[in-house]
């Protein structure tokens, strides 16, 4: 939950003002999805045991399509040659208040909810006795679960001026003006929680919603909005506008009635705003003491990351070794308070129907926080990365050149239902001096919000940050993406900084004909069953064409069905096992399926691996090799290049596959599922990089440091290289 939001837990009584330009169409006919959407959102609160009240325009509106329609009708063509005057206002309300009534009841009777409508007018107000009899029959509605819907009774009101009074709540005359003043003088005097104002844009913008220079505020300041904020048109249709919406807003929040600013076009947002979700803008009497509310630009954030790189660069080894030790400590004493905040995670994702594999990377089991404890201890006692002397050389005499390992800057890593990627990414970034941005995925917002406030704690500030408002170019070093292909792809895609990471983690199994079957079934059966939503398992069951002539197809077969694995085969392989053929070979499952196909020799399976788990579909037809090297080398530059593995007796055909294969990672007689950064003694991972620049495969401490050069002379200068005798002599390298 967003800590500007904090305030909604304790929330039981809310008033919810719906606008005209919500409840109408453009054409000012009745928006009826918008309606429906608002109906059902106020029975699933009424359900979860919410008093919810109703403020609604849009009487006048639907009263004026109505009367348009019933003149048109009864009009002469004589009449119609005439200029038509504009309908009565208050005949209008009259009209359009009964058939408003008549929609709402028929919506809520639909939904198994009781309404009733309360027509009110400026006047009533001013009696105490009107007062508290509208309170006391407010209460008894709400104690019998009925919604009770307010509206102001145009049809009669006598008022006549706009906002001219003291009181933003009150006209000239000392009461209201509108339904927005309505309905924030309404909850002051039924002591609601929080009103919910519904407009037709997503909240109080900084300047005109069409400018694209505006920018949503997502908590008023008074003290620092009121003079900077510049508003748009009016309502087209109701009689208020942001304006309105602004002055009933901060009337009622500083008399101590929170208020929120939303969108009323959305389908759910009143139960986002009950959530706790940071949506649409928030008044609140104390938001001038929220240190949260600050509104930081994503610049600002980069900077600061990188301002805490150089300082973490300061710490000696020892004391970012004590900083990862405190942070394991810390994981493992706030396990329970962990494991609590990611199961509200988890059971969300379940009710809103996630895919199994994407709840399984999003669950944090006690073995997956012990393994996270580990790799962190791991870490600190590694070799320290930094400053370390790679290479020295004599350039000529008394001029030494050393290349010095060092951080690269600032990552920018952003990551889908993962959240021990956070604590991860945390502990390779302090350990390596890298200052860090983070951006989790939705689904894991609780889970990721413990874990950074745990590690957070014990490292200096801004080390980690916790927002990321926009992608950056100038102060981000490097891009990190973990999650889905479409994530990883989009990101690339976006943005000008460097990216690392895979779009694709679809692994290849090549079982061949010297193979052992019983070695080849034990690992098959990891690969694929170990974890299948992780980017290592096996999605792809290539077998050598020997093997279905001699029963070892059938043996490896009989071993995926026999723990459930939806088998799925290519042409030859469907045809053979009488199994759905595949429509694609280029599929990652992240589940229990696979796909299986039959090849010639050791060769087919490379060119397999190549040509089908690339992501460009290059029309090979069109090309033309002098040898099948060069055709695997052409396109081994488009495939998934995660992990592959050839199970074989024959080492040299073993050789063939390790050498040719152009993967981050090639395994001979072992489970792809050995290619992480903890099983390769990393400590932990960033990530695993198909890339063939920078890094590639599994990418630890080492992966995030780059190098820079040390030049120690003596006075010599170049002179056209004329007063220099180059030596080029390699030296010994010290610490």
């Amino acid at each position: 939950m967003d800590p500007t939001r904090a305030f909604v837990k304790s929330v039981k009584r809310v008033v919810v003002k719906v606008g005209t330009a919500v409840v109408t169409r453009s054409d000012g006919r009745l928006a009826l999805g918008r309606l429906g959407a608002l109906c059902e959102q106020l029975k699933e609160l009424n359900n979860n045991d919410y008093e919810v009240i109703l403020v609604t325009s849009g009487a006048v509106g639907l009263g004026r399509q109505r009367l348009r329609y019933r003149r048109l009708v009864n009009s002469s063509f004589s009449d119609l040659q005439n200029p038509q005057g504009d309908l009565d206002g208050k005949a209008c309300a009259a009209v359009g208040q009964s058939s408003l009534m008549a929609l709402y009841d028929i919506m809520f009777s639909q939904l198994d909810v009781t309404s009733s409508q309360l027509l009110v007018n400026d006047g009533f107000f001013r009696d105490t006795a009107f007062r508290k009899q509208l309170s006391d029959t407010v209460s008894s509605l709400l104690d019998l679960r009925v919604i009770p819907i307010f509206n102001e009774n145009d049809a009669v009101s006598t008022r006549k001026a706009p906002y001219e009074g003291k009181n933003c709540l009150q006209d000239s005359s000392g009461i209201f003006w509108d339904n927005d003043s309505l309905a924030g003088l309404l909850a002051l005097e039924l002591k609601a929680d929080l009103l919910v104002l519904l407009s037709d844009v997503e909240g109080l913008y900084s300047g005109p919603p069409s400018d694209p220079k505006s920018k949503l505020i997502h908590t008023y300041v008074k003290e620092k909005h009121q003079r900077e904020i510049t508003f748009g048109e009016k309502s087209r249709l109701g009689r208020g506008g942001m304006t309105a919406k602004v002055n009933a807003a901060v009337c009622a929040a500083y008399a101590g009635t929170p208020v929120i600013i939303t969108s009323g076009y959305a389908t759910d947002n009143i139960i986002r705003v009950l959530r706790g979700e940071r949506i649409g803008t928030v008044f609140h009497k104390d938001a001038h003491l929220w240190t949260s509310i600050k509104e930081v630009s994503a610049h600002e954030m980069a900077v600061a990351a990188r301002n805490s790189s150089r300082r973490l660069q300061v710490l000696n080894s020892d004391e970012r070794r004590k900083i990862l030790l405190a942070m394991a400590d810390a994981l493992k004493n706030n396990e329970s308070v962990i494991r609590l905040e990611n199961g509200a995670d988890v059971a969300d994702a379940e009710e809103m129907g996630y895919e199994k594999a994407l709840i399984s990377r999003l669950t944090l089991r006690p073995e997956k926080i012990s393994s996270l404890v580990k790799s962190v201890r791991m870490l600190a006692e590694m070799e320290e990365p930094i400053g370390q002397i790679l290479k020295r050389t004599e350039l000529a005499d008394k001029l030494i050149l050393e290349k010095i390992s060092c951080p690269l800057g600032v990552l920018l890593v952003i990551f889908e239902s993962r959240p021990d990627a956070l604590v991860q990414i945390a502990a390779l970034a302090i350990r390596s001096g890298n200052g860090l941005l983070l951006k989790g995925g939705k689904e894991a917002k609780r889970s990721n919000a413990i874990l950074h406030k745990v590690c957070k704690i014990y490292h200096r500030p801004d080390t980690v940050g916790d927002k990321l408002i926009g992608l950056l170019d100038d102060v981000i070093d490097l891009v990190v993406p973990r999650g889905s292909n479409k994530l990883v792809s989009q990101i690339k895609d976006s943005t000008k900084i460097p990216v690392l990471g895979h779009a694709d983690g679809i692994c290849h199994v090549y079982v061949d004909k010297t193979a052992n079957i019983d070695m080849a079934k034990k690992i098959i059966r990891d690969a694929k069953i170990d974890y299948p939503a992780a980017c290592n398992a096996m999605e792809t069951l290539l077998v050598h064409v020997d093997l279905s002539r001699n029963g070892g197809l059938d043996e490896l077969v009989a071993e995926l069905r026999h723990e459930g694995v939806q088998l799925y085969g290519g042409p030859r392989a469907s045809s053979l096992l009488k199994i759905s053929e595949t429509h694609s070979f280029h599929l990652e499952y992240s589940s229990l399926a696979c796909t299986i196909e039959i090849v010639d020799d050791v060769f087919a399976a490379i060119e397999h691996i190549h040509h089908n788990g690339r992501q460009i579909q290059v029309p090979l037809q069109n090309l033309c090799f002098d040898s099948l090297y060069l055709k695997n080398l052409f396109l081994s530059c488009f495939c998934s290049a995660h992990t592959e593995c050839i199970v074989a007796e024959d080492s040299e055909i073993a050789e063939a596959f390790l050498s040719q294969v152009d993967s981050a990672a090639v395994f001979h007689n072992a489970s792809t599922r050995f290619c992480d950064g903890a099983r390769f003694g990393l400590g932990a991972e960033v990530g695993i990089s198909t890339s063939r620049l920078h890094a590639r495969g599994p990418v630890g401490v080492e992966g995030l440091l780059t190098n820079r050069w040390i030049l120690r002379g003596s006075g010599q200068v170049v002179n056209g290289d004329r007063g220099v005798t180059y030596t080029y002599k390699d030296l010994p390298v010290k610490a």
